[in-house]
């Protein structure tokens, strides 16, 4: 929502500027604009400013990551610390009142 308002700001000053000054005093302002723009100290903030906001998404990233790992970790369901030992199939016994002989 605070991007469109100062899109229509923008657009709004821009018409003001352009409908009172004319063209000429437009292409003036533009022109101002483009070189503050393009000057060194700007350039070198602007580089600055991006630098920073490109380690302060690494950091948010690395941040998340291991914050979902951990709540990954924390919902696995627990695990016995020992498991049941195997047990050969010739060790199965049949329960009682089972049939065992297989011709009928």
């Amino acid at each position: 929502m605070r991007g469109k308002l100062m899109f229509a700001a923008g657009v709004g000053i821009g018409y003001v500027l352009g409908t009172r000054a004319g063209r000429e005093r437009f292409d003036q302002i533009a022109g101002k604009a483009k070189q503050f723009w393009q000057s060194d100290t700007v350039q070198e903030a602007a580089g600055a400013v991006q630098a920073k906001a490109g380690r302060l998404y690494d950091t948010g990233k690395q941040m998340m990551t291991e914050r979902s790992q951990r709540m990954r970790q924390k919902n696995e369901p627990k695990r016995p610390q020992h498991e049941a030992p195997e047990r050969p199939e010739a060790a199965w016994e049949a329960p009682v009142g089972f049939p065992v002989s297989t011709s009928y």
